[in-house]
């Protein structure tokens, strides 16, 4: 008879070693892995039924380690780590990568025309607008009111700034007017995502010790975590929306593309965590909650949201 797996494997953590490229990929690829969106509501709740459980101590009868480990991402990939809730389906990690590359192919193929701008660039921000409330760091809720104001404002920048470039680019190469959408998308990024986590901004987000005991809520955190999310969304989108322009211009000089021009959008599409922060940075009168009731804590830690 098989001996009962053990209730003292820590899967707060990811699997594999991250301090190796390796164990980085390993784990990247698992939570990026867009299979998790064909899974069954069956399926993820058999997942957080096993994943709770051992929480607590109890593990389900013949359950292997492998299984343990599979439950745990299947877990991450549709629950959100602060509240628990079930995550809006397009706005789960393991959906980013066909949602992302069909909406950018098709953002820097059809970016001519002020109808196609329009229609795109509110498509990117729509899907934006679920991703950064499905990915919002804490268990802060966000209103009817917030979402409108950050929804609307990020649409409009980045149409508006789509249509001013594309005017601007008219009589320059080509090649310029390809990297319009991208330039589009990094002043949405700066005006959406500040928007949509404003609550975090003005009441903190959770920050614990490295036990993850709770502390408290810190809006400074919530600022560095802001901050870093809308530097690192503009550097993710930055290889295939920087690339594929060069490529493109390449390509539709060739022959291929003047005789099959509907190629243009599929060739587009392919083409294209926590964070810590010493306790001196914090707000002063949570510095002396944390110094009184936790003297040895030095660093606190939190979810910086996607």
């Amino acid at each position: 008879m098989a001996a009962e797996l053990s209730t003292s494997i820590n899967i707060k953590e990811p699997r594999w070693d991250q301090s190796t490229f390796v164990g980085r990929a390993k784990h990247f690829f698992t939570v990026t892995d867009p299979r998790n969106i064909l899974l069954t509501n069956e399926q993820l709740a058999h997942a957080h039924k096993i994943i709770t459980d051992y929480r607590e101590g109890i593990v389900s009868p013949g359950l292997t380690e492998d299984e343990l480990w599979r439950a745990k991402y299947v877990f991450d990939s549709a629950f959100h780590p602060d509240t628990g809730e079930k995550m809006i389906l397009i706005g789960r990690m393991s959906a980013q990568v066909p949602m992302n590359m069909t909406i950018t192919g098709c953002m820097m193929t059809f970016y001519k025309t002020t109808p196609a701008v329009l229609f795109w660039q509110w498509i990117n921000q729509s899907f934006n607008a679920i991703v950064n409330y499905t990915n919002r760091s804490g268990d802060a809720p966000i209103t009817v009111g917030q979402l409108g104001t950050a929804y609307v404002s990020a649409t409009t920048g980045a149409v508006a700034t789509a249509l001013g470039l594309n005017a601007l680019t008219k009589h320059v190469s080509p090649l310029i007017g390809r990297f319009v959408p991208f330039a589009a998308v990094a002043a949405a990024n700066c005006i959406n995502i500040p928007l949509m986590r404003q609550r975090e901004l003005q009441h903190g987000i959770p920050i614990t010790d490295e036990n993850d005991n709770r502390l408290g809520e810190s809006s400074k955190a919530a600022q560095q975590a802001i901050s870093q999310v809308v530097v690192s969304r503009i550097l993710m989108a930055s290889p295939g929306m920087a690339i594929p322009p060069f490529l493109m211009n390449h390509l539709e000089k060739k022959a291929f593309l003047r005789r099959f021009p509907w190629m243009s959008a599929p060739i587009q599409v392919g083409l294209v965590g926590f964070c810590s922060m010493s306790v001196s940075r914090l707000e002063p009168e949570l510095q002396e909650k944390i110094r009184a009731s936790h003297p040895g804590v030095e660093r606190v830690y939190f979810n910086k949201g996607l």
